[in-house]
């Protein structure tokens, strides 16, 4: 991919969809989430079209990423009855690693989306598909993706890494719910309150990376080589 499509791509995520979340808690008051999850699904999906350069790998890598989408919200419906234990974070790291950080952002957004047909949509909705969005877009970046796929110490410190900014971010949206604006001291109490999920989080973030990287990654690979993704 050339540098221009990678800023342009970039630009989309790490700017236009904040600015989108953002609108819609200050100046929707967070009723319109369907709608603003509805463009975060847009925005990122336009960020991974951009990288398309080939029309036939490209359909290939939908079905990748449908069946990917779909294993990741089934894990978390079989997950449900322990809260916060969750395979979501892993499936969308892992597909990061092996597509790039468009694809892991998209994927992420994507499965908080669709699971939460099941769990819930609400205003939290967003702020969920950008978290999940965000730790996919940050496995998948060139430099973190070459140390995390050859090292799984670090690949287990990017779990408790990835737990912590899960729970940090949706803490933003805990403060932002109760009056539309965000107060310093309401979030260090959140986050104080969040401690024993975001450990949680951490927890499974591990367990299910360091189970499921070589089965997944392995059945990744092969389709990659063989399809030339």
């Amino acid at each position: 991919m050339n540098m221009k499509k990678r800023t342009i791509s970039y630009l989309i995520l790490l700017f236009m969809i904040p600015v989108t979340i953002a609108i819609g808690v200050y100046f929707f008051a967070d009723r319109s989430y369907v709608f603003i999850s509805l463009v975060i699904v847009i925005l990122a999906s336009i960020a991974f079209f951009i990288t398309f350069e080939n029309r036939e790998t490209n359909i290939r890598l939908l079905v990748v990423l449908a069946v990917m989408v779909a294993l990741s919200v089934v894990g978390r419906f079989l997950f449900a009855a322990i809260p916060a234990f969750k395979p979501v974070t892993a499936i969308v790291t892992i597909m990061a690693l092996y597509f790039g950080a468009e694809i892991g952002f998209l994927i992420g957004a994507l499965s908080a989306l669709i699971s939460n047909i099941y769990f819930g949509q609400g205003p939290w909705t967003p702020f969920q598909m950008f978290a999940w969005g965000m730790i996919g877009f940050m496995a998948g970046l060139p430099f973190i993706r070459q140390v995390l796929l050859q090292n799984r110490f670090m690949l287990a410190l990017f779990g408790v890494f990835a737990g912590v900014i899960f729970s940090l971010m949706m803490d933003i949206w805990a403060v932002l719910s109760i009056d539309g604006t965000f107060n310093r001291n309401r979030y260090l109490a959140a986050i104080g309150l969040s401690i024993p999920f975001m450990i949680i989080y951490a927890v499974s973030n591990v367990v299910f990376l360091l189970l499921t990287i070589k089965p997944i990654g392995e059945k990744l690979a092969r389709i990659k080589t063989k399809y030339g993704l």
